[in-house]
């Protein structure tokens, strides 16, 4: 098998590099010297910058963006006439004819009309890894709009712009602790949704779970955010299990000039972003520089009382349900403890966030783009929600690197993601460091192409991915931890048109690697589309999710040690120990486990874990309501098995229920059994108020025994020769999901735009291999936003999206209860103060309902933020 990759890795790296050199010297090769566009796009009944406008020359295959400012640059366009089309969605498109001399850069300008919004004007690529209009894409994917994206850019939560989206939930327990998911079954730590930041994946690598302030961009340096929602594992591998979220920056091109924004606010927030791109080498290069800083104080709150009453008392403005107690060991950064309630004392260390960023383009003569860039975050304490408790990471380096080339048949990429905890996570609930010193490494190649007489097009490509973990025994034990890990992949995609309204996608891929066996997923969906603004689609997808290595290898200590009530232990380690000095006979020498210790909580990893599998169906409907609107439709039912439970006990069967070694007698028979000596014991060894004593003793600590087991639903086992309360990982069974998205988006005025969405969700337990109960999807129900968009002719913005979602169930890890309803509205303003700087309010939950969005996370309150944006061209 490793002969055979290294010879497919050779073969493979061979073809590439030589359709590389091939797409790098045919541009060269008999060439004229090109000219170049340059000019501004705006809103023709304002003059304000128009950003997000596409810009191409038509049948060149050379196009881009406009910036925030509302300028865009072409460089390398061959001399002659050309044709330049300017679209915008929401805008009428126009088109103009331009003499291109060689040599020369031509100014062109346009002021666009406003228009009602149509499919036929969106054009994505996340779908299918290739630009099409959105109306014939192959699976269900929305685009965030692109006011949503500028209202939130100044809190730097970049989930907070997909809260319109249909049937996705976006969960958070801190200012930037986010969770995202598509389509059911979310957790503490979802990854089912796999996020791409210019086709890199920036996940933690221990846990896969996005870590969102690590990004290496904000929203203002967002061009797109595209998400496809049901599985996409055909075409993007492990992980893509309910979606791909898809995140494009800007390029040096279409970012050129300097920005800069500043915001301030509640919870002590202070923030700063600047930019700075422009082009140089006769505009054959482009640079862009990014950096950020930010501060703000917590949603998160320590949890030591002696009494085990903060969370209660944190939950009580948020919940009317019963809410157990618990217990931490340590306090959040910055805290101390008061020595004699052990409450938290003292100010909380605030969030912070730093990073900066670097990227270089080169832009050939046939629209083709290099890049190469890179950049680092240093993140300090935030706190995040894992399946053994609560985490503050209180300084943690995410270095980031990647280069790319694209064009419009190759498209190479290769990226690095690390992460580094220079100063150790802790983990609150036992009071134990954490560390992680890990790294990702990734290589893919892609090359696409027309079937012959426009039939339609083929995609194949391949990638390799290597990771290497390091947790120093912190999180994994020696023999496991230390490890580089394999994975490989290829996939192809076929997109036949049947007929002049009907087209055939298929797709496969093939994924293999040292820590699963080969998958296989296919994925075929025809695709009806009788009208420019009008599709039908029927899907059906198979994707996978790979256990991570917290599944896998965990080895940490998953809460704070417990006990038997030491009064009750101290009397009857007494008495047993008066009956062996009278040399009495039939005791055991010392109850199980040494029950004077304490009992440790291990979180264990599941080596023997499968991966999980879904096979989605979904049909679903893309149409204009009216010339000022349209609606999309979707319904899905997912066939889901083999789930990886979170941390459970009793699942794993490497750690089954202790049993003394008597006879097969268990703990009960065992305390049981010490009754029944002592009652035996000859009259006289000792008194009979002795005798009482141990007997109560005994049957006390039967009761205790019985308490803690139905409390807890544990079968204590043994590790390394003590008690131990075992948490771990299993395959699940199977479910069948079953859901509907609706999305409108409505033009009401030429001023106004309206977007609402609701999502529904059911789901049925077909085989449960480790109990109904640990198969919980944490989702509502029913959910649903509306937003408004306003812009008037002066420039003035008005946006507010209210969310709306249902109670439901939760349990994930060690934290389990309900979730209540929430109604959480966002709101912003911005006025362009001259036509380079631009003032805004933000506010995020502004009525400030109390809630906690996932169960052991914190209650999220009102922030509202306020500042100035500066642009200069």
């Amino acid at each position: 098998m490793r002969a055979l990759r290294i010879a497919v890795s050779r073969i493979a790296l061979s073809v590439v590099g030589a359709i590389v050199v091939a797409d790098l010297i045919a541009p060269v090769l008999g060439a004229q010297t090109p000219g170049a566009i340059r000019g501004a796009v705006t809103r023709s009944e304002t003059g304000e910058p128009l950003a997000g406008a596409s810009v191409g020359i038509v049948g060149a295959g050379i196009g881009t963006t406009t910036g925030t400012d509302g300028h865009f640059q072409l460089p390398r366009v061959p001399a002659g006439a050309q044709t330049v089309e300017f679209r915008a969605v929401g805008f009428a498109p126009q088109r103009k004819a331009v003499q291109v001399i060689e040599g020369q850069t031509i100014v062109l300008d346009a002021a666009m009309d406003r228009q009602i919004v149509r499919l036929s004007d969106m054009v994505v690529s996340t779908a299918s890894r290739a630009p099409e209009r959105i109306v014939e894409a192959p699976a269900a994917i929305s685009v965030i709009p692109q006011p949503l994206v500028t209202a939130v850019a100044s809190t730097g939560q970049v989930p907070l712009a997909l809260v319109t989206v249909p049937g996705v939930d976006v969960t958070q327990n801190g200012v930037n602790d986010f969770n995202v998911n598509a389509r059911g079954f979310n957790s503490s730590l979802t990854r089912r949704v796999l996020v791409l930041a210019d086709g890199r994946d920036p996940s933690i690598p221990f846990m896969g779970s996005q870590e969102w302030s690590s990004l290496g961009a904000t929203l203002d340096d967002l061009a797109r955010i595209e998400m496809v929602r049901g599985p996409g594992s055909a075409l993007y591998g492990a992980n893509a299990f309910s979606g791909v979220l898809s995140l494009t920056s800007t390029t040096a091109r279409d970012a050129a000039g300097t920005r800069m924004t500043i915001a301030a606010g509640e919870l002590a927030t202070r923030r700063i972003d600047a930019r700075q791109a422009g082009l140089f080498a006769g505009n054959r290069l482009g640079y862009k520089v990014t950096a950020g800083y930010s501060t703000s104080d917590t949603w998160s709150r320590s949890r030591t009382r002696r009494d085990s009453t903060d969370i209660v008392r944190e939950y009580a403005p948020a919940t009317d349900s019963a809410v157990a107690k618990s217990r931490e060991l340590r306090a959040l950064a910055g805290q101390g403890v008061d020595s004699a309630t052990l409450a938290a004392i003292g100010d909380r260390d605030p969030l912070t966030t730093a990073y900066g960023a670097g990227r270089v383009d080169y832009y050939a003569s046939n629209g083709s783009l290099g890049t190469i860039e890179g950049g680092l975050e240093d993140v300090r304490n935030e706190t995040f929600i894992t399946g053994v408790g609560r985490i503050q990471a209180t300084g943690t380096r995410r270095p980031w690197a990647r280069a790319a080339w694209g064009s419009d048949r190759l498209n190479v990429l290769m990226w690095y993601t690390g992460r580094d905890t220079h100063e150790p996570e802790w983990s609150l609930g036992s009071g134990t460091p954490l560390l992680e010193h890990s790294a990702m490494v990734h290589g893919e190649v892609q090359y696409n192409n027309l079937l012959p007489r426009e039939l339609g097009r083929w995609i194949v490509g391949g990638s390799a991915r290597s990771t290497h973990m390091n947790t120093s025994t912190t999180l994994i034990a020696p023999e496991n931890d230390d490890r580089t890990d394999a994975l490989y992949s290829m996939y192809g995609q076929l997109e036949l048109h049947l007929a002049s309204k009907l087209k055939l996608v298929t797709a496969t891929r093939w994924d293999d690697g040292n820590l699963i066996s080969p998958q296989f997923s296919p994925k075929a969906a025809l695709v009806f589309t009788p009208a420019a603004d009008h599709s039908f689609r029927v899907s059906v997808n198979r994707a996978f999710q790979t256990p991570n290595y917290s599944e896998f290898f965990l080895h940490a200590v998953a809460g704070a040690p417990t006990a038997s009530p030491r009064a009750l232990e101290t009397a009857i380690e007494s008495f047993l120990a008066t009956g062996r000095s009278l040399g009495t006979q039939g005791l055991p020498n010392e109850l199980p486990w040494n029950f004077d210790a304490q009992t440790r909580v291990l979180a264990l990893g599941n080596a023997a874990l499968d991966v999980e599998k879904i096979t989605g169906y979904e049909v679903g409907y893309q149409g204009a309501l009216t010339r000022r609107g349209y609606v999309t439709i979707d319904l899905y039912q997912n066939d889901t098995r083999d789930f990886v439970t979170d941390l459970l006990p009793n699942v794993n069967p490497a750690y089954p229920q202790y049993r003394y070694d008597d006879g097969g007698t268990d703990v009960r028979g065992y305390l049981d059994a010490i009754a029944a000596r002592v009652a035996a014991l000859p009259p006289g060894s000792i008194s009979d108020a002795q005798r009482q004593q141990l007997l109560a003793g005994a049957q006390a600590l039967r009761k205790n025994y019985d308490a803690l087991v139905a409390a807890t639903q544990p079968l204590l086992t043994t590790v390394d020769g003590h008690r131990t309360l075992v948490v771990s990982y299993a395959n699940a069974g199977k479910v069948t999901e079953r859901g509907a998205e609706i999305g409108v988006d409505a033009q009401l005025t030429d001023a106004l735009r309206a977007t609402a969405s609701y999502g529904y969700f059911d789901f049925s337990i077909r085989q449960a291999s480790v109990g109904s109960d640990a198969l919980v999807p944490n989702t509502p129900r029913h959910k649903g936003s509306v937003a408004l968009l306003f812009e008037s002719r002066r420039g003035l913005q008005l946006n507010s999206t209210l969310r709306l979602v249902t109670g439901y169930p939760w349990a994930a890890g060690i934290f389990s209860g309900y979730i209540p309803a929430s109604q959480t509205l966002n709101a912003d303003v911005s006025y362009p103060v001259t036509r380079t700087l631009r003032a805004f309010v933000t506010g995020t939950n502004v009525l400030d309902q109390q809630r906690f969005q996932i169960y052991g996370g914190s209650v999220v309150g009102r922030r509202i933020l306020g500042g100035l944006t500066a642009s200069f061209h």
